[in-house]
């Protein structure tokens, strides 16, 4: 078993943010295991597309909000290629509902979005941590938002999750330093499928103008522009633990209507 090619977990990989990361990953020789849950179609696609870069992959189905599943992840990593150097929790879910419509999601929702958004992230860690303690280095980059910085975004469980994800993301960098560094990316609106469903075709292109028209840099994210920020964070940004990322095109510093 060779290891000089370094290893990545990317939870939530079959779409978007965890997709392009993947890619971007096994373009540049990394080792991959791409994890979904529903998505296998897709999940099978994006394997394909890193497969064609020349990388080794694994494709595991799993729920991260349970525990025997993020074990399982890591386990199918350390069997294939005997290490694990960065783990990307870009897993997540959410229930749209307006904020100021408090009957809109009640205390089911919640649990579900944090057994995702948060326990998962921190069983994910917790599966990960002691094989790259054992290699003396490794990185860690959960997938945040900026609603979590705003208390805004697709619902206040949803906000609420995210904050949570933050306060996690600094108490392990903490925690599992000097050999492990765990950071996170924080993204304003991202293009694509997930905001598209869950707001529907029209609401979704009025939030999209608005936030162009409004952002500093006029523009909304590509999955791509947050999966570089994520690479950073992995293979360089040495001395960077404990940072929440902000990718928002500059929406938190705009100036309010």
């Amino acid at each position: 078993m060779t290891t000089h090619h370094p290893v990545a977990i990317i939870t939530g990989s079959a779409t978007g943010v965890g997709a392009a990361t993947a890619r971007r990953l096994a373009a540049k020789g990394w080792r991959v295991v791409v994890n979904y849950t529903k998505s296998e179609a897709e999940a099978r696609e994006t394997e394909a597309a890193c497969r064609a870069s020349g990388a080794d992959t694994l494709l595991v189905r799993g729920d991260v909000a349970e525990d025997a599943d993020c074990r399982r992840l890591a386990s199918a990593a350390l069997d294939a290629w005997g290490r694990i150097d960065a783990l990307v929790n870009n897993a997540g879910v959410t229930r749209f509902a307006a904020h100021g419509d408090l009957d809109a999601i009640g205390a089911a929702d919640f649990q579900r979005i944090y057994a995702v958004n948060v326990v998962g992230a921190y069983q994910m860690v917790r599966a990960c941590a002691p094989a790259m303690k054992r290699q003396g280095r490794g990185a860690v980059v959960n997938v945040s938002s900026i609603a979590g910085v705003t208390g805004m975004g697709s619902s206040i469980a949803y906000a609420a999750s995210k904050a949570a994800l933050n306060s996690i993301t600094l108490t392990l960098a903490r925690a599992l330093g000097p050999e492990i560094r765990v950071n996170a990316v924080c993204p304003g609106m991202i293009e694509g499928r997930w905001l598209r469903e869950g707001l529907g075709e029209k609401v979704y292109e009025a939030v999209r103008e608005r936030y162009r028209a409004n952002a500093p840099l006029r523009r909304a994210a590509q999955p791509d522009d947050i999966a570089e920020a994520i690479v950073w964070l992995i293979e360089g940004a040495a001395v960077v633990t404990g940072e929440l990322l902000l990718l928002d095109a500059g929406m938190h510093v705009a100036v309010p209507l």
